[in-house]
């Protein structure tokens, strides 16, 4: 089971891990977007932690939606919108939750990807994040499916989240400020998808170190 209190210090460690991570996003963003993905997300789960403070004794659904709102508010370019979706769409189908069965989180990462999917219009190699979530995905519900627990499942989805990031680099860009560089894009790495698997990496780390 993943209590509330495990979902609220993978947010204060996502935001530790994206400050630290900053200016390899940046550098990233920088050879085929706006160069401010690191920037954005580190100011937006910066200001996700402040507003922990309050919301950390609610449900998880809240505490997700507390999140998306303020990733909304607070995060620019295309990524706050697409992580915001994530939450709150995590948020919806975890209402009054006070832990989650690897199920649960299953679910909850499910519609948290169809919001970004639903938002951004992104397909598989498209060269965004979903590039990183759609394995990442497949990883867990097979290791759901073979009866394995909520930590074993995650190792799985952050090892496929790694490959699907690593898989954007010879990928040309189809969506994005990163498209309108068409074969030039071509031999980078794409940033959203190396958030994602920081964002799955934190949440694994969390519970192993829980």
């Amino acid at each position: 089971m993943v209590t509330k209190e495990q979902i609220v210090r993978w947010l204060e460690r996502l935001a530790s891990v994206l400050a630290e991570n900053k200016a390899y996003l940046t550098d990233l963003d920088s050879a085929i977007g706006d160069a401010d993905h690191g920037t954005n997300m580190a100011r937006g789960f910066a200001k996700v932690a402040e507003k922990l403070v309050s919301v950390a004794d609610t449900d998880i659904g809240n505490i997700l939606k507390a999140t998306g709102m303020t990733l909304m508010s607070s995060v620019g370019g295309a990524s706050g919108p697409l992580y915001g979706t994530f939450f709150m769409r995590g948020g919806a189908v975890t209402a009054s939750r006070e832990e989650l069965s690897v199920e649960d989180l299953g679910e909850m990462l499910h519609a948290g990807m169809q919001g970004i999917q639903q938002r951004g219009r992104a397909i598989a190699e498209d060269k965004t994040m979903i590039d990183a979530w759609i394995p990442a995905l497949a990883a867990y519900d097979t290791a759901r499916i073979a009866g394995e627990d909520t930590a074993a499942a995650l190792r799985r989805a952050v090892a496929g989240a790694e490959a699907g990031m690593k898989a954007t680099i010879p990928l040309q860009a189809r969506k994005g400020r990163a498209s309108y560089l068409g074969e030039r894009s071509i031999g980078h790495q794409d940033p959203g998808a190396t958030s994602t698997y920081l964002m799955l990496k934190a949440l694994l780390d969390t519970l192993e170190s829980s």
